[in-house]
């Protein structure tokens, strides 16, 4: 049986990253994100970085570590928000930004797993976001032709795995890791506990084991809330 838990972060990414690679990384806001992975990928000092993810994570959280360093050329996201130093990064024209509608971004990673390199959708069809892009017409209606997206390393949080592979995400933490385990060359995962085969209800794993190269625990489960709304007490 191939060995594929690794007894650290660090130890989980070496060998797989250099300069100038594709990097998928879930998470969704601060939910999900691989915050175990990212720091060392910031401490090794790979830089020239193409990095895909829904957003950059926050202030002095998530991507934006990675940002902080100058270590992303361009990412490939769906939302912007309210990170500054990504918003910033992109005006000055430090940052190559590739901004995709959600619903697209989910799409064009699904199918880079699924081995589809190219499918059509409506949205954005006569907007900016279809400029350059082959448009056809199906049944009377414009469609555009998005291409798929893979990487040479998906990283991903999971909240459960077995050794072989297995995972298992919790509620919005599913985000972006499910689809994003498929797409990657190597596909590293950090799971909150890792348990032996048989441990998981094979009808509640989300992601197979066959598309996970690399696993390790945890070392960093924060679990951060961006925006912490409470009532007035009486």
């Amino acid at each position: 049986m191939v060995q594929k838990v690794y007894p650290s972060p660090a130890a989980a990414l070496e060998g797989v990253l250099f300069d100038g690679m594709t990097i998928m990384s879930g998470g969704f806001g601060l939910s999900g994100n691989p915050e175990s992975l990212i720091p060392e990928i910031r401490a090794s000092g790979v830089k020239g970085l193409t990095v895909i993810s829904n957003n950059a994570g926050a202030d002095g959280f998530g991507l934006w570590m990675l940002l902080q360093t100058r270590q992303i050329a361009k990412m490939i996201s769906s939302y912007v928000g309210e990170n500054k130093l990504f918003e910033q990064q992109y005006l000055d024209g430090d940052l190559e930004l590739e901004l995709n509608p959600q619903g697209t971004l989910a799409e064009r990673i699904r199918a880079g797993g699924a081995g589809i390199p190219a499918f059509y959708t409506k949205t954005g069809v006569g907007t900016v976001v279809a400029e350059g892009k082959p448009v056809e017409e199906f049944d009377g209606e414009l469609y555009v032709r998005e291409r798929w997206l893979r990487a040479d390393l998906s990283i991903v949080k999971a909240w459960r795995a077995d050794t072989t592979g297995n995972l298992m995400f919790r509620k919005t933490a599913r985000n972006f890791n499910a689809p994003m385990a498929t797409a990657g060359k190597v596909t590293v995962v950090e799971a909150e506990e890792i348990v032996e085969p048989g441990a998981l209800d094979p009808d509640a794993i989300h992601v197979p084991g066959v598309y996970v190269d690399r696993i390790v625990l945890s070392t960093i489960n924060e679990k951060r809330i961006e925006k912490l709304t409470v009532r007035e007490r009486a």
